[in-house]
């Protein structure tokens, strides 16, 4: 590994999840690429919704053909993040993607979000160096992420988990449980019987529950 080391840039290094120096190596000037994006997208007029689209995916390493990201939206680099199919993200969401953020599809990210892969040595000696590391963040398929979250580096969310407002992601949340607070833990799993709710004890109603059985994969069954 320090033989491996010794031959990599500090963009190789970087995504490898070892320190490296930010200054090097034409990393600063890719982050002025992502500012000038990210600054274009944010100051687009609402109307011009096709443009935003379009630019969005340049900012991106790799998306859906469907993505709607309500501005303003931050990032380090942009090429490191991968959104899948119909990925919605609220106002003000941050990623800092020195390590790759793989996000699967129908996600849902509430407001004021954040996504850091980056992180800092703890020994004060270390951090004067200006070594930095990343981290990857990985999240699963139809997770919803609520507001003022805060998901850390090294993270995995399996699919359908739905993570409470104002929580801090420390660990990973394993598939299909509600998880919230600071640390963020389990509070339950999500279970079939979920499907007839839409807030709390409020019921679909019967009509509601076939439109709903109609977006399902045919084994899937709402219960009645």
């Amino acid at each position: 590994m320090d033989r491996d080391r010794s031959a990599m840039d500090q963009k190789e290094r970087m995504l490898a999840g070892l320190p490296y120096k930010p200054w090097l190596d034409g990393l600063p000037e890719e982050r002025e690429r992502a500012r000038r994006l990210c600054y274009e997208y944010n100051h687009l007029p609402p109307e011009r919704w096709g443009e935003r689209v379009e630019l969005m995916k340049r900012i991106l390493g790799k998306t859906g053909q469907r993505l709607f990201i309500e501005p303003d939206f931050r990032c380090d680099y942009g090429v490191n993040i991968t959104v899948g199919e119909g990925f919605y993200a609220n106002f003000n969401l941050v990623i800092l993607d020195v390590a790759p953020v793989t996000i699967g599809d129908r996600v849902m990210i509430a407001p004021n979000v954040s996504l850091y892969t980056a992180g800092h040595p703890v020994h004060p000696d270390s951090r004067r160096s200006g070594y930095e590391y990343g981290q990857p963040i990985t999240i699963g398929d139809d997770v919803w992420i609520g507001g003022s979250t805060t998901v850390l580096p090294g993270v995995t969310i399996g699919d359908g988990a739905v993570i409470g407002a104002g929580s801090v992601v420390t660990r990973d949340i394993p598939p299909m449980v509600i998880a919230a607070g600071n640390p963020c833990r389990v509070i339950r799993p999500i279970t079939q019987e979920d499907r007839k709710y839409y807030y709390k004890d409020r019921f679909f109603t019967p009509e509601e529950l076939e439109e709903i059985q109609a977006c399902l994969p045919p084994e899937m069954e709402v219960p009645k």
